[in-house]
């Protein structure tokens, strides 16, 4: 017979989580006796020490610590079965949260979400842009439903979307573009290089050519290709961003022996897919019906 209840792991995990009784109480809104005592009855009922009190903050005894990461992943598999269910109650969910790299391209990303929209009026949609593991961090937050990412985490599902070109420039009169002959990446690194963060805070990607002596760190796409325009460097952008530039000869590519161009797979990500309501999975078959009819990128030369 169960001697414990999940209320109890709830109410230890409170504890410790916020450093006392007194301060669980205030973010869980129980008494601070109720806490007390459902505390004592889980040790009780265990008869194990799950805490001990250090000054005035409560620690997990190894007992305790070893219970309480086992019983952690109870508590976080009874709240996305909640999530679950609050999802198959509602049907068409309120609100879709979406996390997409910023090298997506954008006039694909606006047709899905007009199409999405159209077919639900009454969603509101928050896309969240990112730089390389910028979205995995959200999704692994929770803070969205679905990602568009270029780094892929492969315990969740994880499937491929589309390559992305990226390709060299600079600004026409960049004195990279003077060469008489083909250049090799070491001549790059005397030049400013435009690069972008990566958007998560917890843990940072690197991605392409980092050598250059000089570096400008920017945090969105449009910084780059604004910066590389008025000639303050060269950069490696994705080509659906810049193609109009590059007609115009407002950026041209450098003229590099290899490397000049390179690609970057995109992938589609979700954590459960019990939890997306029909809007997500509306967004889904968009954007791999959109997908599917972009044309073959090239590998890099």
């Amino acid at each position: 017979m169960q001697r414990t209840t999940l209320e109890q792991w709830r109410m230890l995990a409170a504890v410790i989580q916020h450093g006392g009784f007194n301060q669980a109480a205030e973010v869980i809104h129980k008494s601070q006796s109720t806490i007390h005592h459902a505390v004592h009855k889980l040790e009780e009922s265990l008869d194990l020490k799950l805490i001990e009190v250090k000054g005035r903050v409560v620690h997990l005894t190894a007992a305790g610590e070893t219970l309480l990461r086992r019983a952690n992943g109870l508590l976080e598999e009874v709240a996305r079965i909640e999530r679950v269910a609050q999802s198959l109650s509602e049907g068409i969910e309120s609100q879709l949260k979406i996390g997409v790299d910023q090298v997506f391209p954008q006039s694909v990303l606006y047709a899905i979400l007009h199409a999405v929209s159209s077919e639900f009026p009454l969603l509101r949609i928050e896309l969240m842009e990112t730089v390389l593991s910028g979205a995995n961090e959200l999704l692994e937050q929770g803070k969205v439903d679905v990602v568009v990412t270029p780094t892929p985490v492969h315990n969740l599902f994880c499937e491929e979307l589309c390559g992305i070109e990226f390709v060299a420039v600079a600004s026409p009169n960049h004195r990279l573009l003077d060469a008489e002959q083909p250049l090799a990446l070491a001549d790059l690194k005397p030049y400013r290089q435009i690069v972008i963060r990566d958007s998560a805070l917890d843990s940072k990607a690197n991605e392409g050519w980092l050598e250059a002596d000089q570096r400008w760190t920017v945090s969105h796409i449009r910084t780059s290709i604004d910066m590389v325009s008025n000639g303050f460097g060269y950069a490696w952008l994705p080509t659906s961003h810049i193609q109009p530039l590059l007609e115009s000869g407002a950026l041209k590519p450098l003229p590099l022996q290899s490397g000049s161009k390179r690609k970057v797979q995109t992938y589609l990500m979700f954590t459960d897919a019990d939890r997306l309501g029909l809007a997500a999975r509306s967004f889904l078959g968009q954007l791999r019906l959109a997908t599917l009819d972009l044309p073959e990128l090239g590998t890099g030369d």
